[in-house]
């Protein structure tokens, strides 16, 4: 049964408006919750506000990934605005963790290694070239 095209629209349409508004809400509680826990730790030379960020994401992510797996309790529009909208805006690196782990957990270890290599090598590797850019643009 094929949807009519209006239809399909309607459906990506409020896909987008809860990928939105879930970015919005976890982008905000980034922003507060690192910015707390940067100033609680007291220390200005080590990002403890974005480790705190990208940890408690992970925890998070995992727990509710296992309760979607489990009890199959998030539909299409939930997962939409949870996992990609507030986790999203929240952490990126909780998503990185969460695919790493199904992929370990689906025997796929090489998968999952060459995941975490390219993740931390070639992200450093683009930050450093971005950097290098700019500075030979802006210098």
């Amino acid at each position: 049964a094929r949807l009519p095209k209006l239809q399909k629209t309607y459906l990506m349409l409020n896909k987008l408006i809860l990928v939105g508004i879930g970015g919005f809400a976890g982008s905000v509680l980034r922003y507060l919750i690192s910015g707390y826990a940067q100033d609680f730790s007291g220390s200005i030379g080590f990002p403890y506000g974005t480790l705190a960020v990208n940890l408690a994401g992970c925890f998070v992510i995992g727990f509710l990934s296992q309760l979607a797996d489990a009890r199959g309790v998030f539909t299409s529009d939930t997962r939409a605005l949870v996992f990609i909208g507030i986790m999203g805006g929240f952490t990126t690196f909780s998503t990185f963790g969460n695919e790493t782990m199904n992929l370990f957990r689906d025997g796929e270890s090489g998968y999952a290694l060459a995941n975490i290599g390219a993740h931390i090598f070639l992200g450093l590797f683009f930050v450093w070239v971005g950097r290098s850019l700019s500075f030979l643009i802006w210098r």
